[in-house]
């Protein structure tokens, strides 16, 4: 009876996810949304070319949508290490932000400072001389606006 009992529980529970309602199946992706936060955002520099950040803190994310909404100017430039690789959801570029390393700020030190065409033209000098340890703040960025997830 042992190995009837397992075998009949996991078939109970995939019967119950089969006839979960559309409200239920909502209700578990909002709870997974809220348990895994994360945010897109397009943001824009002096060239007024266009890219996305992804933000995964939820203290981040709040503060993003505080600049777009004017509820705060502090802190309106992004400022993280870049990945040298596309993302799903900026394949426009070559790279994008570690999503992990990302955060804001009003006054860096120039090294880090770029632009989003001039990171695509250098990229492959990113990490030495230009772009030490690959962290980008691009000194004119600002959010545009929220975007949804790809």
């Amino acid at each position: 009876m042992r190995r009837i009992t397992p075998k009949a529980a996991a078939l109970a529970a995939v019967a119950m996810l089969a006839l979960a309602t559309p409200a239920q199946a909502q209700a578990a992706a909002a709870h997974h949304r809220a348990a895994a936060p994360e945010a897109y955002f397009e943001y824009t520099d002096i060239t007024r070319e266009t890219a996305v950040v992804k933000l995964t803190d939820p203290a981040k994310i709040q503060h993003a949508r505080n600049l777009l909404n004017g509820t705060t100017t502090a802190e309106p430039h992004l400022i993280g290490k870049i990945v040298k690789r596309p993302a799903p959801y900026n394949l426009r570029w070559s790279y994008h932000y570690d999503p992990n390393s990302v955060d804001f700020f009003d006054y860096a030190f120039e090294v880090c400072d770029a632009t989003i065409p001039y990171v695509e033209e250098h990229l492959d000098e990113a990490g030495g001389a230009f772009l030490p340890g690959l962290v980008w703040c691009p000194w004119t960025s600002h959010l545009v606006r929220e975007i949804p997830a790809p």
